[in-house]
């Protein structure tokens, strides 16, 4: 395999347009807009260039490129801080139970409210993977790749991580959650709100939003069966994310109701699993499958590969994967099993 993960460069512009225009909505994180996508590949080069290595608002966006041809066919993103900017909106499920004494009834009622819990938070997001190299495990490296990022940088994000999933969208490319709960109150259709968010940030939400809580039993069926549940092509990822640690606690997005899933940064799998080894030599054949990971900021890279540790903290490598990250032996890497 000649994929890698590396640092995106404002030269990425075009084929981040390209591949935004594949989404099919719903995606707030990559834009089929090349001026946004501008602004998030400049802002990424800020964060990449600073020094000091402390918490603040960033964000990353690293692409995967086929070294072979130098084509970009995939991305990701980190942002290390949510809501430092405009605040951090979602839903969250509650329950509220009343009880009436003259008629002995218990009664239990769902609500969604208007919460920024969340805000301070890190979150990985904007993976997209090309349609056409959906295979071989691409879609692991680039979800992966992102936490042996965070592991390498670790002081640059906070202690709760959180990635939101894309909701259900129905043929036409509406949302049933946004028509049945904040579409009556903008008079905008998801795909306007959807868009206008991803360029002008969330803000006008709490400009419109009512601030009271909003009870489930009133919503449409269409709209209370997607409360929560991924899109289709979200479940793959959601599996992932459990399998790194990650739960969903009654978050969900204010646009499309998908679910949001936290997780403790440092108990993240393949944070907490990562492990930093100077390499001993690039001649294993059979070792352990794993993902490895060596440069720092604009110089990161990450690929799949074979190892095998030593006792002495030392690693052994194949060969084309030290081709792939450009390193030799007593150059350092970081790496976790796959």
């Amino acid at each position: 395999m000649t994929f890698r993960l590396r640092a995106a460069r404002p030269a990425d512009l075009e084929a981040l347009y390209e591949m935004a225009k594949l989404t099919g909505g719903g995606f707030t994180n990559l834009p089929p807009d090349r001026s946004a996508l501008g602004s998030k590949l400049e802002r990424a080069s800020t964060a990449f260039a600073r020094d000091e290595n402390t918490l603040g608002d960033e964000l990353f966006v690293l692409v995967l490129e086929d070294a072979r041809t130098g084509a970009v066919r995939g991305t990701c993103q980190l942002m290390t801080q949510v809501g430092q900017r405009w605040p951090f909106y979602s839903y969250r499920l509650n329950t509220l139970t009343q009880y009436s004494q003259e008629l002995d009834r218990t009664v239990r009622a769902e609500l969604l409210s208007l919460v920024t819990d969340l805000e301070g938070s890190s979150e990985v997001g904007g993976l997209f993977l090309h349609p056409n190299e959906r295979a071989g495990g691409l879609g692991l490296l680039l979800a992966r790749s992102r936490y042996l990022f965070v592991a390498m940088h670790r002081k640059r994000f906070a202690e709760r991580i959180l990635a939101e999933l894309r909701g259900i969208i129905d043929e036409r490319g509406g949302s049933p959650f946004w028509e049945g709960v904040a579409g009556r109150f903008f008079g905008m259709s998801f795909q306007d709100a959807d868009y206008f968010n991803a360029i002008n940030g969330n803000q006008f939400i709490a400009d419109l939003m009512p601030k009271h809580p909003v009870y489930i039993a009133m919503l449409s069926e269409d709209a209370r069966s997607v409360i929560g549940v991924p899109h289709p092509t979200g479940r793959a990822a959601m599996r992932m994310l459990e399998d790194e640690g990650f739960r969903y606690e009654g978050y969900v997005d204010i646009f499309d109701g998908g679910p949001t899933m936290i997780a403790r940064t440092d108990s993240v799998t393949s944070v907490k699993g990562a492990v930093t080894s100077t390499i001993t030599g690039l001649d294993v054949s059979e070792g352990e499958r794993a993902i490895l990971a060596t440069g720092q900021l604009g110089t990161f890279r990450a690929c799949f590969g074979a190892r095998v540790l030593d006792a002495a903290g030392g690693v052994a490598i194949d060969s084309a994967s030290a081709d792939l990250l450009d390193v030799c032996e007593g150059d350092m890497v970081w790496s976790v099993a796959r």
